[in-house]
């Protein structure tokens, strides 16, 4: 065989193989874009608002599509479906800024009524047993009008709406959530919180830092104490 031609082989060989492997980089991408638009998304605690049952530092995997409707038996069988239920830990679209990721607890279903007083939360006029709740401060109340109590210890009746939810942070002294922007459009929820994947010890302002030099700075310093400050214990804890 001539030189040329096992040089030709050789290359049709390299094209091959460079053909294949392009291929597979494309399907692993798509495979990856098709997960996280439909499957499952991570999504990382930036604030306080639900501790302790999440913490700032913590990394969630997010079900995407359990409240997806099924469309098919073999949707039923693979992936089962089920409607948004009261004390579901959810990810969603802030009303108040679409273009932030926000997770916060159900604690009013469609069709219910919901007041508060004196940080006790009624629906349909039944107190609701809330074991997840943290306080931080006593109640307190508008001693002109208790129900413009800007901390949301009390709140008049409302109904949740059709296909809306009312949410709220476990740590209820330092949430912002329906208590003060309203009923959540269940068109928003992105998935329920599933587990805690990973667990860093950091800062709110670590977190939301947009400056890219500090943002590389930070990323260092993740590297660096990555051992030591990570919270291994909450390794795989399920978010409930």
């Amino acid at each position: 065989m001539s030189s040329k031609k096992k040089a030709v082989e050789s290359s049709g060989k390299r094209h091959s193989s460079l053909r294949l492997n392009f291929e597979a980089v494309c399907q692993a991408v798509i495979l990856a874009l098709f997960c996280r638009s439909f499957v499952a998304e991570a999504y990382k605690i930036p604030t306080a608002s639900m501790e302790p049952t999440l913490l700032i530092g913590d990394h969630l995997v997010v079900n995407k599509m359990l409240y997806s409707p099924a469309t098919a038996l073999i949707d039923k069988t693979v992936a089962p479906s089920r409607e948004v239920r009261r004390g579901d830990i959810v990810v969603f679209r802030s009303p108040a800024e679409p273009e932030q990721n926000v997770v916060k607890r159900v604690i009013g279903l469609p069709g219910e009524s919901i007041h508060i007083e004196k940080k006790r939360v009624y629906i349909n006029g039944k107190a609701l047993e809330e074991p997840y709740a943290y306080f931080s401060k006593p109640a307190q109340e508008d001693s002109q009008n208790p129900f413009l109590d800007t901390r949301g210890d009390t709140m008049p009746q409302t109904s949740v709406p059709a296909n809306h939810y009312f949410v709220m942070g476990d740590n209820r002294d330092n949430s912002y959530d329906s208590r003060f922007w309203g009923t959540l459009p269940g068109d928003l929820i992105r998935g329920r919180a599933l587990m805690v994947y990973w667990s860093f010890d950091a800062t709110t302002e670590e977190y939301l830092e947009t400056k890219l030099w500090p943002r590389f700075k930070n990323l260092v310093s993740t590297a660096f104490y990555f051992f030591s400050d990570t919270r291994w214990e909450r390794t795989f804890q399920l978010a409930r």
